[in-house]
């Protein structure tokens, strides 16, 4: 069978350089739409499924939140395990696929099944997907560098202008903030004056949210024009939610600035972001979407971040904090590298020895092409292109490089001995 494809390769010399033209060009159009990483990616296919309920403890999470999702998930088709994690106003629900699951496939099955296990849940309770990306989907991280301004205002910031610019861009699933102050309205009451005006502690609450409400009307029309009639009532400020009614004693009205204090301030944290020692930070953690090529991904955060740089106030700056595609552009120059040294080295050798430049140039050949055929294969297999293949594809460069030496080493001797 080999001695039939050799001569037939012989007899038909146009049509296997026709072959290897063809194979060069998809394996260049391979190398160029496989998708590049770092590292491998060895994350689990799974839908995440956060819920939040601010203020309430671990047991109470557990009991009312995790357990009546996790019993309602059971039986959802090609899953293999569910994990739940309760912590202080946060549940945690990992719905574990098959690897060979689709991705998209799976979550609209999860969100099938949470519409109906969401009745069970406290009133508004409303559990949500987490981003449709990997463990290792955390392709760029920033921090924004503004001297003078405090961590409430760049946090605001990051979460109102910031994170909203960079969710438009292709291939981005999420940006998730960090650092700073979420700043908020916080009512401090004094149970002993509630006591004493006998109010209960959720009609202070109830008051606050009825009076933080726009409300719609009607339209007007005076001389042939049409006036659109609203209520504006949404609190803008401190002094506004000290000065919602909560009862009437004696014609007397009960504000709020009577039972509680109103003052700005920030949600409550469980840790802080430093970095390099040089004091706390706000910045955003870019999750590459599912699938996606990190480095072109990258490539497009960089191309946006001057866009949004123009709308930022004046001082504030991008400062890049962790970047793959450095980490990516190193892989690939150390792939390179070790296929051009491999050329140059063979090449080099085979013509020392065999004092034969077409001998030596067919092994040099077959090095570029045979690593084109396994880019072709890697796209095949939907394998990205990182450290792990990459090194594989070198280390079999190597051997390849063995086997062609010895293959036309023998058919040299072949050749020198019939024509002797």
């Amino acid at each position: 069978m080999i001695n039939y494809f050799i001569t037939w390769a012989l007899k038909n010399r146009i049509i296997v350089l026709l072959i290897a033209a063809a194979v060069t060009a998809y394996g260049i159009y391979a190398v160029k739409n496989t998708p590049v990483d770092a590292i491998p990616d060895l994350s689990e296919n799974q839908v995440i499924i956060f819920t939040e309920w601010m203020g309430r403890n671990p047991q109470i999470i557990e009991d009312q939140i995790t357990y009546p999702l996790v019993s309602n998930l059971q039986g959802i088709p090609k899953v293999k395990n569910i994990r739940a994690n309760s912590m202080f106003g946060m549940s945690f629900v990992f719905v574990i696929f098959d690897d060979d699951t689709d991705i998209y496939w799976a979550r609209t099955r999860v969100l099938e099944r949470l519409n109906y296990a969401q009745r069970l849940l406290p009133e508004g309770i409303i559990p949500t997907l987490g981003p449709d990306g990997t463990g290792l989907g955390h392709v760029y991280w920033y921090t924004l560098d503004a001297p003078g301004y405090d961590l409430g205002e760049l946090r605001a910031l990051q979460d109102w202008y910031v994170r909203f610019a960079l969710q438009t861009v292709d291939g981005v699933s999420e940006v998730a903030s960090f650092g700073g102050f979420q700043r908020q309205y916080q009512v401090v009451v004094d149970p002993n004056k509630l006591r004493y005006h006998n109010i209960p502690l959720m009609e202070v609450a109830g008051k606050i949210k009825a009076n933080n409400n726009d409300v719609g009307g009607r339209k007007f029309e005076q001389s042939d024009i049409g006036y659109i009639i609203k209520g504006s009532g949404y609190i803008k400020n401190i002094k506004e939610i000290e000065n919602i009614p909560l009862k009437t004693i004696n014609s007397v009205p009960v504000r709020i600035k009577d039972v509680a204090t109103v003052q700005m301030g920030g949600e409550l944290r469980l840790g802080i972001i430093d970095e390099n020692g040089e004091g706390e930070k706000v910045g955003g953690i870019v999750v590459m979407r599912y699938g996606e090529n990190a480095k072109d991904v990258i490539g497009r955060i960089k191309e946006k971040l001057p866009d949004i740089e123009k709308g930022l106030p004046p001082g504030v700056k991008f400062k890049t904090a962790y970047d793959r595609a450095n980490l990516i552009d190193a892989t690939i120059s150390t792939l390179k590298e070790a296929v051009i040294g491999e050329i140059i080295v063979v090449a080099i050798v085979l013509f020392i020895f065999l004092l034969h430049v077409r001998s030596a140039l067919i092994v040099v050949i077959t090095i570029p092409i045979s690593v084109l055929i396994s880019f072709i294969m890697m796209s095949w297999f939907d394998i990205t292109s990182n450290i792990m293949s990459l090194a594989g594809v070198a280390l079999a460069v190597g051997d390849l490089v063995d086997a062609g030496i010895v293959m036309v080493e023998n058919a040299m001797k072949s050749i020198s001995g019939e024509e002797d």
